[in-house]
């Protein structure tokens, strides 16, 4: 594979996980639904085993419901942040067309992905959400840097391979000797 079919692979990767994230952020309370079911599932260890994961999620789910019953309007804040995610993958058209060129949306993916980190921190202690799934939150930045890492790297390479041709000399031409 080439380096620059490699940068777009890892870019590809990134921006799956980018609309993944952000079409998944509309049906909440269909899909915390959904995880109620599994998790009480008669077939389920986890109200055994993972009973604090279980009433978890049963709170949040209940928050969901509750709020899209009463507030509906609250819901709109985690539409815009599913537009937020699908508008950030398609920034990331520039680099899979141009890598060299847009290197700078790869760092700026890279910077967003290290701010994850004090953001669950922080909002997730202000907010009362348990440490383990702020964890949990803060995975998304660790897991998704590692594509941008790969590609910024080939990136890199591919900079030094233009950077190569671009000063290589011409081949000198064969000139006849002067006898």
């Amino acid at each position: 594979m080439g380096t620059l079919t490699r940068v777009r692979v890892w870019l590809v990767l990134f921006v799956f996980g980018l609309v993944v994230s952000g079409v998944t952020a509309f049906p909440l309370e269909a899909e915390s639904a959904l995880l109620v079911r599994l998790l009480h599932a008669g077939w389920s260890p986890a109200p055994e085993h993972l009973p604090v994961l279980v009433e978890w999620i049963d709170r949040v789910h209940h928050g969901i419901a509750a709020t899209n019953r009463d507030y509906p309007f609250m819901a709109y804040g985690t539409d815009w942040l599913a537009f937020a995610h699908l508008v950030i993958a398609v920034a990331f058209w520039g680099p899979i067309r141009d890598p060299l060129r847009n290197i700078w949306v790869v760092h700026f993916g890279m910077i967003a992905c290290v701010a994850i980190v004090p953001l669950a921190l922080i909002a997730g202690s202000v907010r009362g959400i348990p440490w383990w799934w702020q964890l949990i939150d803060m995975s998304f930045g660790v897991f998704g840097i590692i594509p941008l890492l790969f590609a910024e790297r080939a990136i890199r390479r591919l900079a030094t391979q233009a950077s190569r041709t671009a000063v290589a000399p011409a081949p000198a031409a064969s000139a006849p000797i002067a006898g």
